[in-house]
């Protein structure tokens, strides 16, 4: 089995707005749940599959962030910071993010790039996760799930080779394809990074990746079956809390 890539992008420059007012004083990565901070549980993630080199975008009460993270020394990371002075959504952000790892406009070859929110708390598999990306070079890997709540955050069509071929509406139609939601998990490649706008704030579900999409980018699916929750609200946050009580943590998925 292929080594994972020593590099990962951990979006967390939000204001978490929905979980007001906490996040009037503390950086919604940094509200705590299980006993660490929220961006603690993508870190041991990482820490757990070998992926030491991490870049984490920041904005909203960034000086917090450093201050309790610092250099990832205490993770057993090397952490940089890519400092957002306005918000650039998540495509601009992971534009900007990448280039702290030589990425940029003109970048050709290299290990693909992991991203991830810090607000996510997952025992997905990602060393399963960086080989299935491997078979859809120049692509993008997006980590998929089952949820009740699918329809209501977009969904995504697979056929059976795992191929998204319906991406939040648009494409082939529905019939004969599985539907999921994006788990806020992704892989892809750094040449596509060229392609992005280099400046000013731009979605990647919402912009760029539709564009690439029409455009014949290949995506790919990732169903994860595993544990799985977000923070977007004080309930999330609450039964995220309940379920790590009770099951006394989150062991990631070993390689």
């Amino acid at each position: 089995m292929s080594r994972p890539p020593a590099r990962a992008i951990i979006l967390a420059a939000g204001r978490g707005s929905r979980l007001r007012p906490l996040t009037d004083h503390t950086p919604k990565p940094l509200v705590r749940a299980g006993g660490r901070p929220l961006i603690g549980w993508g870190l041991a993630l990482l820490r757990a599959h070998g992926i030491e080199d991490v870049v984490i975008n920041v904005h909203h009460l960034r000086e917090q962030i450093v201050a309790e993270i610092g250099d990832g020394a205490s993770f057993g990371l090397r952490i940089r910071y890519s400092v957002e002075e306005e918000l650039l959504d998540t495509g601009g952000g992971i534009r900007q993010a990448a280039e702290l790892f030589g990425v940029g406009p003109s970048a050709e070859d290299g290990p693909p790039l992991l991203v991830l929110n810090a607000d996510v708390v997952t025992d997905i598999a990602l060393d399963q996760l960086l080989v299935a990306h491997r078979n859809n070079p120049g692509g993008i890997t997006l980590v998929l799930r089952d949820d009740p709540r699918a329809a209501a955050y977009g969904l995504f069509g697979i056929n059976e080779k795992m191929q998204i071929r319906r991406f939040l509406g648009a494409g082939a139609p529905a019939k004969g394809l599985r539907e999921y939601m994006f788990a806020s998990v992704q892989v892809l490649d750094p040449r596509l990074i060229r392609t992005m706008p280099q400046s000013g704030p731009f979605s990647t579900m919402h912009g760029i990746y539709p564009r690439f999409f029409q455009k014949g980018v290949s995506f790919h699916g990732f169903v994860h079956t595993g544990r799985w929750y977000t923070s977007d609200t004080a309930e999330d946050l609450q039964q995220l809390t309940a379920a790590l009580e009770a099951s006394g943590g989150l062991a990631p998925r070993q390689r």
